[in-house]
């Protein structure tokens, strides 16, 4: 597929993701994220055949209009939807998928400053969520989401969801909807319940000298279920 339609694909991406759209004026005057796209395009083109100041050039310019910093030298697939857009960071070595969602905030970042790949992958159909933080050389695999304001410094498995500083790496259990990012697990609540519960019925046991074994299983069962998710 040749540059312009690439470019095209991009402008329809925003018609089929954002409900908020409700004319083209808009698509072309409020919508950084697009427009951040159209300048990197531009720019990874002269990248690729090596006139990298022209590249960057083009990329500055991008910069100062949309607020959002797309290295030329990064690889981004089709359908890459970028939301709201402000203050994105993509740095150059890293790798965007097909049919990614990224909202406001986001940095794929890197942790080392030697050459060679330092920045993340990620495969497609991954929904990053606002603020949140990829860093490093690490893989997040497809369909899995990232949770607003995470901080992802390790691979994440394909359909599962990181969540929390540093980002725990759980098994998905949510819808398969990529806008409903905020439909997230909370692992510290959900460990904090259990030893909550696990207290009282020890204090029960020892109180009346039996224990209740139905709620023994229930939590036992929630214990495993806890585990397994953060394997």
């Amino acid at each position: 597929m040749g540059l312009l339609q690439v470019i095209i694909e991009d402008f329809q991406t925003v018609k089929r993701n954002d409900p908020a759209l409700n004319s083209k004026f808009e698509l072309f005057f409020n919508y950084p994220g697009v427009w951040a796209l159209f300048f990197y395009r531009v720019a990874h083109l002269f990248y690729q055949k090596g006139f990298k100041l022209i590249a960057r050039f083009i990329s500055a310019v991008g910069q100062f209009l949309t607020n959002v910093d797309i290295h030329p030298g990064a690889k981004i697939g089709r359908r890459v939807f970028i939301d709201h857009a402000m203050g994105v960071v993509i740095g150059e070595t890293a790798e965007v998928g097909n049919d990614v969602l990224i909202y406001q905030q986001v940095t794929l970042g890197g942790v080392s400053l030697s050459k060679g790949k330092r920045h993340p992958t990620i495969e497609d159909g991954v929904t990053i969520g606002a603020g949140a933080k990829v860093l490093g050389n690490i893989r997040v695999g497809k369909e899995a989401k990232i949770g607003a304001n995470s901080v992802v410094i390790k691979d994440v498995a394909p359909e599962s969801t990181a969540v929390g500083i540093p980002a725990h790496v759980t098994k998905r259990i949510d819808n398969k909807e990529p806008l409903k990012h905020n439909i997230m697990p909370d692992i510290d609540k959900d460990l904090f319940h259990y030893l909550i519960e696990r207290i009282e019925l020890l204090e029960s046991a020892i109180e009346s000298g039996k224990i209740d074994r139905e709620k023994e299983e229930e939590l036992k069962r929630r214990h495993k279920m806890y585990i397994d998710t953060m394997k």
